[in-house]
């Protein structure tokens, strides 16, 4: 693909009006540079590609039929919206995106006014579109408001309880389904599209609604009316499910073909009530790499849009991820009770080798965290195994499925916590820092922190064996290095593993920060305790350290707020034990986008800024701590 540096629609357009100067023949190409600027760009940031390309032509029509920012987008998940950014007064910042101190990564309503919800997970859209309807009619301004979501985020349950929602209430929102998993063809094509523009238009809505009111009189004609209507469409369009919901179905339409995108959305920006625009994307679209391989050109780091050719992996040892999926395979080997389940994140929680030799232990549910978990509970019930691999962040979403479903009923589940801690570039929505505050609650659960990889192996195997819920949880990408993997053991649970004795000075490391608090004990000659265990807490090495030494300082990579450290502070306030402790984490606000070791810098969880901090607790001098070596 050539370098280009100019394009002479693009560089027209700072804001959406300006967009809306342009007549209807200028946008195929102002799409066309829009998309050419946007593969040059996550080509030298790296970022969310294959989503963003697929929807530059539907987001151009968007932006020029509804009034925005006063109209309302609301986007679902955010892969997407890299062209509403372009398109919005951001085109000069996106080589920052996902960077320190640069543009989000997703939709941020503190980045943009265009940026009307902020989001970072997915199923959102339809329901807070609608509280925005609502809101407009109670406070009686005239505005149009859509939701636009993708066909994966329609698998979750929250998604469809905002559809009956908004049938029920007969609210003025559009959603539009963007359908990237359907063939183009043979369902969308000129006929399709000429369907569509007539279903939307004035003419047939104004007979439409005429006939239900003369018809209205004469109920028999009336339900043969109905149902020959539905019949009809049934016939050629597959919306009955959203027609029974309440809205308006149409579609399904090309979302690349712009005039007939922009000529629906006209006609559909005049109805009332509940509208239903299904249009078929191609993820990718534009790209030839990332047409063939759209889940591999998903998220992306730098590279060269010319050739396609994506960075090799960094040289080291496996990721946390790789060391999970290694093990998944190994453990299924071995048991066939083993299930293992993922909500739709087959390749980031490394499952793809296992889904393909153990298909029949494999369970994609699609987004649907909480289904996740109670499925694993009905499973365990039955006497399986069941492993839940998840995201930190995702698991959020299934709380109450894991007190209530496994917890509560004491079930054999375990809980593979992927991207525990800081993840990086995508910022605070995909953050797992909260995850050791909201676990160590629940009654039942064990819940573990390798320091390494081969302790991961260890936990998932222990809590693989554990006749209870148990959790491991382990943060992204990769480990210290271990130089051997050990045979499958199980731990002694709930008890610590002393990595360095030293003087006055006690450091109680939770999983990642075992390293950094080895580097920092040289320069303190502290003792370091690798704790392994958040639940249940060794507690008898809590007290022999906090018997042997001046001062505890605990380290975590989840908010000091209700975490691993405040365990720590818990049982020895039980003991009447006022022994100097100092908590070091995550602090008490959202750790906003960047590269993973500026954010831990920032947060001072690194080894310089673990000796800062306790040189700065000790600034009284409580313990005399000797010079850096």
């Amino acid at each position: 693909m050539p370098d280009r540096q100019h394009f002479p629609l693009l560089d027209t357009i700072c804001t959406p009006s300006d967009l809306r100067g342009l007549t209807v023949d200028q946008l195929p190409e102002l799409a066309n540079e829009l998309r050419s600027f946007l593969i040059q760009t996550v080509g030298k940031t790296g970022g969310h590609l294959a989503a963003g390309l697929g929807t530059v032509e539907l987001t151009v029509a968007l932006h020029y039929v509804f009034n925005t920012p006063d109209d309302r987008l609301v986007w679902d998940v955010g892969h997407q919206t890299y062209p509403h950014k372009i398109l919005t007064g951001r085109r000069q910042r996106m080589a920052s995106i996902r960077q320190m101190g640069g543009l989000a990564g997703f939709p941020s309503r503190a980045e943009s006014d265009y940026d009307t919800f902020g989001v970072g997970h997915s199923s959102t859209s339809i329901s807070a579109a609608l509280g925005m309807a609502i809101a407009a009619q109670k406070q009686g301004i005239d505005r149009h408001i859509a939701a636009i979501i993708g066909d994966g985020a329609m698998t979750a349950g929250m998604a469809f309880e905002a559809l009956n929602h908004t049938g029920d209430l007969d609210a003025n929102l559009l959603v539009v389904l963007n359908d990237n998993d359907m063939s183009i063809s043979p369902n969308v094509g000129g006929m399709s599209n000429y369907l569509a523009r007539i279903l939307s238009g004035r003419l047939y809505s104004t007979v439409r609604e005429g006939s239900k009111k003369v018809l209205g009189v004469m109920p028999s004609m009336w339900e043969l009316a109905r149902r020959t209507e539905e019949h009809m469409k049934g016939m050629v369009i597959p919306g009955t499910l959203f027609e029974e919901l309440g809205f308006n179905y149409i579609g399904p339409i090309d979302g690349h073909d712009l005039p007939t995108l922009v000529a629906t959305l006209s006609n559909l920006y005049v109805l009332k009530g509940p509208q239903f625009l299904h249009v078929v994307t191609k993820k990718g679209k534009g790209y030839a790499p990332a047409e063939a391989n759209p889940c591999t050109y998903h998220g992306v780091s730098a590279f060269d849009p010319r050739t396609g050719q994506l960075p090799s992996a960094a040289a080291g040892g496996p990721t946390y991820t790789q060391v999970f999926g290694d093990w998944l395979c190994d453990m299924a080997a071995q048991d066939t009770r083993l299930i293992g389940i993922t909500p739709a994140m087959r390749e980031g929680s490394g499952m793809v080798e296992f889904s393909q030799k153990f298909p029949d232990q494999y369970f994609d549910v699609g987004i649907a965290e909480q289904h996740s978990i109670t499925l694993a509970a009905g499973l365990a019930c039955e006497g399986m195994r069941p492993v839940v691999a998840i995201y930190s962040t995702f698991l959020q979403r299934g709380y109450d499925q894991l007190i209530h479903d496994v917890a509560v009923q004491n079930l054999p589940v375990l809980f593979a916590i992927d991207r525990a801690g800081l993840v990086g570039p995508d910022g605070p929505t995909h953050a797992g820092s909260f995850d050791l505050s909201f676990l160590r609650c629940i009654p039942n659960l064990i819940v573990m922190a390798p320091a390494d990889e081969n302790e991961c192996r260890q936990m998932l195997y222990t809590g693989f064996q554990h006749n209870g819920p148990s959790a491991v949880r382990y943060p992204r990408g990769n480990g210290p290095g271990v130089k051997t993997m050990q045979t499958m053991t199980a731990l002694p649970i709930g008890k610590a593993d002393i990595r360095r004795s030293g003087r006055k000075i006690a450091l109680l490391t939770f999983g990642s920060m075992l390293t950094p608090a080895l580097e920092a004990a040289d320069s303190l000659d502290a003792t370091v305790i690798n704790m392994r265990f958040v639940k249940p807490l060794d507690e008898h090495m809590v007290l022999r350290m906090a018997t042997t030494h001046d001062v505890l300082v605990t380290l975590e990579e989840n908010t000091v707020l209700g975490g691993a450290g405040s365990a720590v502070n818990e049982f020895l306030a039980a003991q009447h034990i006022t022994a100097p402790i100092l908590n070091l984490g995550l602090p008490d606000r959202f750790v906003a986008h960047g590269k993973r070791e500026q954010l831990l810098a920032e947060c001072g969880l690194t080894c310089d800024g673990i000796i800062a901090a306790i040189r700065s607790f000790n600034s009284s001098g409580l313990v005399k701590i000797s010079q850096s070596k």
